[in-house]
């Protein structure tokens, strides 16, 4: 095991730092302890690592275990968010502004691991959530590895990005992803190297939208959880456009109208779209949720 204390220069709140690497209920990389903290899988770039954080009288305690254990501890203020910078940002809105009161501990982390982060965006591409996290635990129970030390039961490390080149295609209907969401996954795992060298959020931008099955959503979704793109908004999301609209003027929008509300926070778009997430408010409800689909029964 390996450790590390870690003081923040402000409020954090560990939680909210973690939660967008959680991908649903059960997601084998994530859990939440008992008494509150978070234990994390990763695989660095010097092996896989378990990670486990808590927060006691304002100090961040980490934990890590496996051949990762001292890079993750090394990155650890970075997932966390201490890189942050939100000193541009104004909340020009009264009901963000009340978020901003409610959360001063809200930061965005950077994890450093972009395929991790890109293969389950692509497993959630134009599908309900059910379906995508469904199939991200199949392939990890089935690929991943156990997860290094004392970690909860079940939890699994991802798989290196040679192991995603190689998974044949019934492995892929047995998880629930059909062949476009299969084919962009491997041929991203083909261009990861280059991928993880990134050196901006803009050069990752570049080189993602370049590989097919691969557009402005995915690469958001990626380059706020890789890079902690304050600015990167999920342009194309099912919902985000029609939360944005509601919570800042009480009407439902689309992503132009969406890309016009969120303009006065250029270079903070991201971090709006999470304050009105975390707002709570919600368009009302005009018809049934629509149910995840099965495609190991086509």
């Amino acid at each position: 095991m390996r450790e590390r204390r870690w003081v923040p220069d402000g409020p954090l709140d560990v939680g909210l730092a973690l939660q967008p690497h959680k991908r649903g209920g059960g997601d084998p990389t994530w859990r939440q302890g008992a008494d509150g903290s978070v234990w994390r899988t990763s695989r660095t770039p010097d092996g896989p690592c378990t990670l486990r954080v808590s927060v006691t009288a304002g100090c961040v305690y980490g934990q890590a275990w496996g051949p990762g254990a001292d890079w993750a501890l090394e990155e650890l203020p970075a997932l966390l968010g201490a890189f942050d910078d939100a000193s541009g940002f104004v909340a020009k809105h009264e009901v963000l502004a009340e978020v901003v009161r409610k959360n001063p501990g809200l930061r965005i982390g950077r994890t450093g691991r972009v395929m991790e982060a890109l293969v389950p965006a692509v497993l959630e591409q134009k599908v309900v959530g059910q379906e995508a996290w469904r199939a991200w635990r199949w392939l990890l129970g089935r690929y991943g590895e156990p997860a290094p030390g004392p970690a909860p039961e079940g939890m699994r490390v991802v798989p290196e990005t040679v192991v995603w080149r190689q998974i044949p295609s019934w492995h892929w209907h047995r998880a629930g992803a059909e062949a476009v969401r299969a084919r962009t996954i491997a041929n991203a795992a083909w261009h990861a190297d280059k991928l993880e060298a990134a050196a901006s959020t803009e050069e990752l931008d570049r080189l993602l939208r370049a590989l097919p099955g691969i557009g402005v959503w995915t690469s958001a979704e990626v380059r706020q959880r890789a890079l902690g793109d304050p600015d990167a908004v999920s342009v194309g999301d099912f919902h985000l456009a029609k939360l944005v609209g509601y919570a800042l003027t009480g009407e439902k929008t689309d992503d132009p109208g969406m890309l016009r509300l969120l303009e006065p926070y250029e270079g903070h778009r991201h971090r709006a779209a999470v304050l009105v997430w975390l707002t709570g408010l919600r368009p009302p409800a005009r018809g049934p949720r629509m149910a995840a689909r099965d495609y190991r029964s086509f």
